[in-house]
């Protein structure tokens, strides 16, 4: 069921949209209606899995490589159209904009040796070269700079020892980046150093040799599995450490907002296509001799949840602009992500609720918008971690996570922020 879609045609005073970016999402939007939804209908399951295929037409869009410069092969765009095209992917499948930001050349691209960049970059932007991140563990959850698995040097190699949770895509990637710690923090207040990262690269469809793995049971973000895993002695060349020796914790710091505008992205696509299904149920479905889009309660509800889904957006829009004007935007994309995610649950609720007993079936996707909107207030940083960060920008409370994330602002854009020390 496809209701007219015309809210993104919408609130460009700000002067947002060009004819290259009305073209990029419009684009976005057919292949998601032809390509995306039809597979995940059919597909979306425990065992279901992204197809290869869709895959292989996601590369000759470009998707896997929109921000990744033009002399590699890529689109060579911002985060703004990575994010236009990432709400359209997910208003068909949520793991479908989720896989896209496996391209991209990871969270590891900038820390990257030109000459790493030059061999891999080209094969990312073709699908070839897709990642997995490995970075929370059974034991830390949000609390990342805690992490324990360990890197010991052997000669040429690093050896890695611990256990890893939540790194969906381990199995169907081409390499992973895993955290683990080098040495131990020189102090509690910080535990985020010593920690470094590594580029294991493995056979499509298997893990690395010394990991082993279990799948984790989820309720929805289907497509693609999501796994346990535990590395016994697994040997990494000692070239494949990326960036500094210990100070990885910052190549996760550079990346959030960019990550948090895209979780939002994802959350404002579930919102939307809860909305178009529900706004065309109402029109279709007829109660006590009428179709129900004439009940005012009903007609109320899909204006509050059309409302609640464009104040997302061009919030959202506003963020990614930052971002791509190389503004400092920490506690925004903070707020981006906690308004995105939580209006995503509501609305793809209230769809769900609009749709009766007929919205509790899997013979349409609202269930699964629903399912999988419930995870965007999880991952990236919960909530009440955005919460946190919101409130520490506010109050003007300073500490380490605000040392890191100036730390990082600087690195990735040769600068400090007005302000930092």
């Amino acid at each position: 069921m496809n209701a007219p879609h015309d809210s993104a045609h919408s609130a460009d005073g700000r002067g947002y949209f060009t004819e290259e970016r009305i073209m990029i999402r419009d684009s976005a939007r057919d292949f998601t209606m032809r390509e995306v939804l039809p597979v995940a209908n059919a597909l979306d399951g425990p065992d279901g899995q992204i197809p290869m295929e869709l895959r292989r037409k996601m590369a000759d869009m470009g998707y896997f490589g929109v921000t990744i410069p033009e002399e590699y092969g890529g689109l060579g765009l911002g985060c703004f159209e990575y994010c236009l095209i990432a709400e359209q992917l997910a208003r068909g499948w949520m793991s479908v904009a989720s896989i896209m930001a496996r391209g991209q050349g990871g969270w590891i691209r900038r820390a990257m040796s030109p000459e790493m960049q030059a061999e891999y970059l080209p094969r990312v932007v073709r699908g070839e070269y897709l990642n997995a991140s490995s970075l929370s563990e059974p034991g830390t959850g949000s609390d990342l700079a805690s992490i324990s698995c360990r890197a010991v040097r052997d000669g040429d190699d690093w050896v890695l020892t611990g256990s890893k949770y939540w790194c969906t895509f381990a199995d169907g990637c081409d390499y992973m980046t895993v955290f683990a710690r080098t040495a131990p923090p020189p102090s509690s207040s910080k535990r985020w150093m010593g920690i470094s990262c590594f580029m294991i690269e493995k056979p499509r469809g298997e893990l690395p040799k010394g990991v082993s793995g279990s799948k984790i049971p989820k309720i929805g973000y289907f497509g693609w599995n999501t796994l346990e895993l535990s590395f016994d002695g697994c040997r990494v060349p000692a070239s494949h450490l990326i960036g500094e020796e210990g100070k990885a914790f910052l190549i996760m710091a550079k990346g959030l907002e960019t990550a948090r505008a895209h979780t939002a992205a994802r959350a404002i696509g579930l919102a939307q296509g809860a909305l178009e299904d529900a706004t065309a149920y109402m029109l279709e479905r007829t109660q006590f001799g009428r179709p129900i889009a004439e009940f005012q309660g009903l007609r109320f509800k899909l204006a509050e949840m059309a409302s609640q889904v464009e104040a997302a957006r061009q919030l959202m829009y506003f963020v990614c602009n930052e971002i791509d004007q190389g503004r400092r935007c920490d506690k925004e994309a903070s707020m981006v992500k906690l308004f995105a995610s939580e209006m995503a649950e509501r609305v793809t609720s209230d769809a769900l609720q609009i749709l009766g007993g007929a919205g509790y079936t899997t013979l349409h996707a609202v269930e699964r918008h629903w399912r999988d909107a419930r995870l965007t207030k999880i991952f990236e940083g919960t909530s009440q971690i955005q919460m946190r960060i919101i409130s520490d920008n506010l109050l003007g409370k300073s500490g380490v996570d605000r040392w890191i994330a100036d730390q990082a602002f600087e690195q990735a854009w040769g600068d400090k922020p007005e302000g930092a020390e």
